[in-house]
């Protein structure tokens, strides 16, 4: 297989295109990051209480089978 050799970019190129990439970014606006921040704490807070939920009843489970031996 014949591979194509890749130009080397330049230092100054490569900040070019930096810059190029850079501009076409979408930035959140503060509603988005705020709205988007407080999403994440509640689901945060609801898988946290889930996980306790299963913690405790596993926890619970163990301690019912060690009572048995």
């Amino acid at each position: 297989m014949a591979e194509e050799k890749k130009r080397k970019t330049s230092p100054g190129e490569f900040v070019r295109q930096v810059r190029s990439e850079t501009s076409k970014v979408v930035w959140p606006t503060r509603e988005e990051t705020v709205r988007t921040a407080i999403f994440v704490f509640i689901m945060m807070l609801i898988l946290s209480l889930f996980f306790l939920g299963i913690d405790s009843i596993f926890s619970a489970l163990v301690r019912w089978l060690l009572t048995l031996a």
